[in-house]
């Protein structure tokens, strides 16, 4: 196990429902290839943290790469309501690209 994992492994013992330590090893997971650890963690932060808005780009991404694309949609169309509930206007931007690409809508199409 890297360090950085260990560290916040460790954190997250101490403070359990700490929505960012979940993101994060989650996302550390996702960098040291560990895949079905990361998905685990992004899908355990939508089920108690659904305000946590970082959540839902990072895990449709990572379910289009696992080639689940209605999977991905489905998480962008609550991201941005998630997104708009916070007055997120950033995360609701990329989160709308985001759904457009892999919905297969263009832009140009308007």
């Amino acid at each position: 196990m890297s360090h950085r994992l260990q560290q916040l492994t460790d954190f997250l013992h101490e403070s359990p429902n700490d929505p960012f330590l979940k993101y994060a090893l989650a996302t550390e997971h996702l960098k040291l290839g560990h895949t079905e650890s990361a998905l685990r963690y992004y899908e355990e932060l939508l089920d108690k943290h659904p305000e946590y808005v970082g959540t839902y780009y990072h895990l449709g991404k990572l379910y289009e790469a696992m080639g689940r694309k209605d999977d991905a949609i489905s998480v962008y169309e609550k991201g941005m309501q998630a997104a708009k509930n916070k007055r997120d206007m950033h995360a609701l931007s990329e989160l709308q690209a985001a759904f457009r690409s892999a919905a297969g809508i263009d832009d140009d199409d308007d």
